[in-house]
């Protein structure tokens, strides 16, 4: 079957937002000190937040080898006319269709770490007070909603909401919902005031997505000054650094959530744990597994099921494209929960191969079937529909 035969959909698809979103749509209440992206490189996904500025080691890097894969695309190259059009909406869909993607629900670049400071209750004036953290959630919001209206029936927002205050967290959640049509939230996994995100501070969060049925996704991708800092901080190096700092994480994200009571309170709750690799999800839930039934009946007796099985039934994980063990990851838990994403326009996206390095995995036809479409729907809550090209 041709890859053109079935829908395929990107459930983690980046846009570059323009160095002045912040500037032309943040509240005016706040404009004097709206976040400001960066260009002094190339592909520029730095953002200054009052005298902070991140992603702390510089922009990601064009890939320049991948011998274990072969894909090893030129993206001065393939990025050139998107860059030419300054990464607008047209831009995105004609990548879409480079790539041979239908649909897509699409997250930030600079907004990955635009709330990458810790509340003023922690670190004073160098941080984040909750209304400011507030409006720059909401002004990348409008402006994703106007990006989106380019071809909304394609293109989906994932929204973002700043943890620093829950009550504007689920209004902005509700506003996301109900009034731009996205079709998820997201939040980065480090922590906001060194709060775990099983603490029952985020509960109506988690309630209000419950009740909206729209998914919560977690993606992290650089050093920000949140913490804990799952770039490990000694290194200095993004080959090093960047190896960690994404898997880590999710895989946080994934022990507080499962084994914390989360989806114990929540059992309609579904969790994206995006851009972090699969593979290592065998290993951790058999060792967390191990965990609870050595010490869960003293410390989270109101768990019902093992961690494991939390995970099963609420969570996805997005699987790189050419990620080898993947095939392990199938053995052990199915290919009920994964989903496919190009990571179009990173550094270490395989744009314009990604769909072709997937269909090279080894796994079979069926999976990667249900990984670049049904999984993605049952994620999202969006039909799956053929569209014309």
């Amino acid at each position: 079957m041709s890859r053109f035969d079935y829908v395929i959909a990107d459930s983690d698809l980046h846009v570059m937002e323009p160095p002045d979103l912040w500037q032309r749509y943040i509240d005016p209440a706040f404009k004097h000190a709206a976040p400001v992206g960066l260009s002094e490189m190339r592909r520029d996904m730095r953002v200054r937040v009052k005298s902070r500025v991140m992603l702390r080691t510089g922009a990601v890097r064009p890939m320049t080898r991948r011998a274990s894969s072969g894909w090893r695309p030129d993206h001065d190259t393939v990025y050139a006319a998107a860059e030419e059009q300054g990464w607008d909406p047209a831009s995105q869909i004609d990548a879409m269709d480079r790539e041979g993607v239908d649909l897509a629900v699409l997250f930030p670049s600079r907004g990955l770490f635009v709330l990458g400071l810790d509340s003023v209750e922690m670190v004073g004036t160098d941080g984040l007070e909750p209304d400011f953290a507030a409006a720059i959630a909401r002004a990348y919001n409008d402006w994703m909603h106007d990006f989106c209206s380019f071809s909304p029936d394609r293109m989906f927002g994932a929204g973002m909401v700043a943890p620093h205050d829950v009550e504007s967290a689920v209004a902005e959640t509700r506003r996301c919902a109900k009034e731009l049509g996205f079709k998820s939230i997201f939040l980065a996994p480090g922590t906001v005031n060194r709060r775990p995100w099983h603490d029952r501070y985020y509960d109506p969060l988690w309630a209000e997505a419950e009740r909206l049925n729209i998914p919560v996704g977690f993606h992290g991708g650089g050093q920000t000054y949140l913490t804990p800092d799952f770039s490990l901080e000694i290194f200095d190096k993004l080959m090093m650094w960047h190896t960690f700092s994404q898997p880590l994480g999710i895989m946080t994200v994934a022990v507080s959530l499962c084994s914390g009571g989360v989806l114990e309170r929540f059992p309609d709750l579904r969790i994206g744990l995006l851009e972090g690799n699969c593979a290592w999800a065998p290993w951790l839930f058999h060792r967390l597994d191990e965990h609870y039934e050595w010490v869960g009946a003293h410390e989270v007796p109101e768990l019902t099921k093992l961690p494991s099985e939390y995970f099963k039934s609420n969570c996805f994980l997005s699987v790189e494209v050419d990620e080898l063990p993947a095939k392990q990851y199938i053995e052990w838990f199915g290919d009920d929960n994964l989903v496919f994403s190009t990571d179009y326009p990173h550094g270490d996206s395989k744009f314009p191969n990604s769909v072709d390095a997937f269909s090279k995995l080894p796994i079979s036809e069926e999976s990667q079937h249900k990984i670049m479409g049904a999984n993605w729907g049952r994620l999202y809550d969006i039909p799956l529909s053929k569209l014309s090209r």
